[in-house]
């Protein structure tokens, strides 16, 4: 491609951490560059975000995200792809607007809010061809590739449970804060969707599982648990089970103290084991039944070429968060060239709209489970 592709954002401008890093994600590879951007509603913070991050154009410098779409997709160098980094409630009417517009996206996670919703935009992504990436940051390591790799080719044999789990404590650290957790928008049921932990951080590790095995969710029971009265789950507790019966279990829980994101996976089969811990995201411990346990890393001479792919650095320099959140955006980037050039985009992959959906269903499910007083639900 002769140019680079061009994006713009709508949010990220409020001081959250998280815009910065979905915009360096999107340019770490140096495919795409920042042209547009609608930060913040504040005047004033939106045109400081656009000088920080170079966008020079003023008239690029959008009041809303409709005034962007619009102007945005009837100029010649309009943006390619709107990356969405707002709060949850937002984010159907917006992503909605762009594809309308025939602007493809990516969204910061969960896709929306209802099922209807998000049914809605696949089928409006899907009749104009464009499309749409979600941010699953942690089913985007590079040693996850690997894990799902040496999966496939039957390392453990086949796969006879999962574990997976997700501590962090800062919900109670907010309550000790003088605006307490209502401050939050993620604490209010209107804007978050009725629920917290398990749309926040339970997707996540829905996303994950299915990353690294590629097994499909199909039966829920659930337990939310609920801290200081708030309207909103806190903790998850919930067990799954997958195709064939295979079972599994989901911890999510962000009142879980001394905790940050303390994320980990245990993928159990017959013939041996496959564990990966976000404190160490560049490994693997691998095991063999009745062998010696070995831990294995990215970007070695063993590493599949799906894994290898997404690593930047010579092998034994530890990649992290900011380059987990690139392998989203160099996966988009690479799909959406090979989309426009007519060519193959490889083994290169992102979450797309079909995991925002089964991310919606996930948790649907598991709030009619716990209100089912912990039944069993169905995904499908």
């Amino acid at each position: 491609m002769e140019r680079k592709l061009r994006f713009g954002m709508v949010g990220g401008g409020n001081g959250a951490f998280i815009g910065n890093v979905h915009r360096r994600g999107a340019t770490m590879d140096e495919m795409a560059v920042l042209c547009a951007g609608c930060f913040t509603r504040n005047p004033e913070k939106n045109r400081a975000a656009a000088w920080a991050w170079d966008v020079t154009d003023p008239t690029r410098v959008y009041a809303d995200f409709r005034e962007m779409a619009e102007k945005e997709s009837q100029r010649e160098d309009g943006i390619d792809f709107v990356i969405i980094v707002t709060p949850t409630d937002t984010h159907y009417d917006i992503v909605k607007c762009f594809l309308e517009h025939n602007i493809h996206v990516v969204c910061d996670k969960p896709l929306c809010y209802t099922l209807e919703e998000g049914e809605e935009l696949k089928k409006l992504a899907d009749s104009r061809g464009l499309l749409v990436g979600l941010t699953y940051t942690y089913a985007s390591y590079a040693i996850i590739r690997q894990a799902r790799e040496m999966i496939e080719a039957g390392a453990i044999g086949p796969v006879i449970n999962i574990i997976a789990e997700y501590p962090q404590d800062w919900v109670m650290l907010s309550a000790l804060d003088s605006t307490g957790i209502n401050g939050q928008w993620r604490m209010n049921p209107a804007r978050a969707g009725g629920s917290a932990c398990c749309s926040d951080i339970g997707t996540h590790l829905e996303a994950l599982i299915h990353t690294m095995t590629g097994l499909k969710l199909e039966r829920v029971l659930a337990r939310l648990n609920h801290y200081k009265g708030s309207p909103l789950d806190h903790d998850v507790q919930i067990l799954l089970e997958y195709e064939n019966h295979i079972p599994g279990m989901l911890w999510a829980s962000q009142i879980a103290a001394g905790y940050d994101c303390a994320v980990k996976i245990r993928v159990l089969g017959e013939q041996g084991s496959i564990e990966w811990n976000h404190t160490n995201p560049m490994e693997i411990r691998y095991a063999r039944l009745n062998q010696p346990v070995q831990t294995l890393t990215a970007n070695r001479i063993y590493s599949y070429d799906a894994c290898t792919e997404l690593c930047r650095l010579p092998a034994g320099h530890p990649e992290g968060f900011y380059e987990a959140f690139a392998n989203v955006y160099k996966s988009f980037c690479k799909t959406l060239i090979a989309k426009m050039e007519g060519t193959d985009a490889g083994d290169y992959r992102y979450p797309t709209l079909d995991d925002g959906l089964a991310g919606i269903r996930f948790v649907q499910a598991c709030l009619e489970s716990d209100r089912n007083g912990n039944t069993w639900v169905s995904l499908y």
